[in-house]
């Protein structure tokens, strides 16, 4: 009778362990548009493992890639609904909620990846970071580079002029389309998932992305020339709910910070050595890589691109370029 009792208590005492346990871990979801071969998903879920190491599992995170809990303007709607936790996402998107912060999307504002990264670390950043913060109650925790911007083209382009009447493919978003309109270009905002359609039976002439999406979509297959513009270095917030980072204790949140700029150095490491080889790469498969003065396309946006028009502060863009 007293070994079926006994039975019976560690049995009881096993199922509340187990049921306090559940009780105190906290799922979360983390939403992103990437593929799960890219760096932004693979050192999300690296990041998602190590914050439930040192939460001691307090915290289950699920990392939900390639656009599976919505596209990127579904999951930033996400963080106001609060179906989402976290989310990576480009500051164009932050600039809807916050104008200033799309600053950092102007051409030219960053030199490359090194000088991206100092930003983030500069009181510029925290300034436009908490003007964003305190807009919408999200706390951008990490920025990570995406890629530096080029041009392809099915003609050879070494100055801005060579644009005038260039059919180019490029993103419906303002700070995207000022170097080409700079340059006299005819933008057209054709889905991503076309492009390569478009530029194969020449509804457009060219097209601009970083050096691993060129890659990765195969866009050298049909366009010859890519010119190193440089015309904007790219970049992706992590990016935590106002519901969540309100309930993170101080210890908590340091972690969380701790951990995802981690992963955003992890990724833009990743990133700026593919961007390195893939040069080599593009020229051994016979594509013409070309370099240009990028002062030339520079002097046209400054001339005929006004801040105002975005909303943007200049002594913001001047702030940011002064940074070493």
């Amino acid at each position: 009778m007293k070994m079926r009792l006994a039975t019976i208590l560690c049995t009881v005492a096993a199922i509340m362990a187990t049921t306090a346990v559940a009780q105190a871990e906290t799922v979360l979801k983390w939403a992103h548009v990437y593929e799960t071969s890219e760096p932004f998903h693979t050192d999300s879920v690296w990041a998602a493992e190590e914050i439930a190491k040192r939460t001691d599992g307090r915290y289950k995170i699920e990392v939900y890639p390639a656009s599976q809990l919505g596209k990127e303007a579904d999951i930033n709607q996400g963080l106001k609904l609060g179906t989402v936790d976290i989310i990576i996402s480009g500051s164009s998107f932050a600039a809807r909620d916050y104008k200033p912060i799309g600053v950092t999307y102007f051409p030219y504002i960053f030199r490359n990846p090194d000088h991206l990264i100092a930003y983030t670390k500069s009181d510029v950043f925290k300034r436009l970071a908490k003007g964003y913060e305190d807009k919408t109650g999200n706390h951008i925790a990490a920025v990570s580079y995406y890629g530096t911007r080029h041009t392809t083209s099915n003609k050879p382009i070494a100055k801005c002029a060579d644009m005038q009447g260039l059919k180019i493919r490029v993103p419906d978003v303002p700070a995207y389309l000022a170097m080409p309109r700079a340059c006299g270009a005819n933008t057209t905002p054709i889905a991503f998932a076309e492009v390569y359609l478009a530029l194969q039976n020449g509804t457009v002439e060219a097209q601009e992305n970083p050096l691993t999406t060129i890659e990765a979509k195969k866009f050298y297959e049909v366009q010859k020339n890519i010119i190193l513009t440089g015309h904007i270095v790219d970049h992706l917030n992590t990016v935590i709910s106002k519901q969540l980072w309100a309930k993170l204790s101080d210890e908590d949140k340091k972690i969380f910070g701790e951990v995802m700029q981690q992963a955003a150095e992890r990724t833009t490491k990743t990133i700026a050595g593919k961007e390195n080889s893939l040069v080599a790469t593009f020229k051994e498969k016979g594509l013409n890589v070309t370099e240009v003065d990028k002062s030339d396309f520079e002097k046209n946006v400054m001339e005929q691109v006004k801040f105002e028009d975005f909303g943007y502060e200049k002594a913001d863009w001047e702030a940011i370029r002064a940074i070493q």
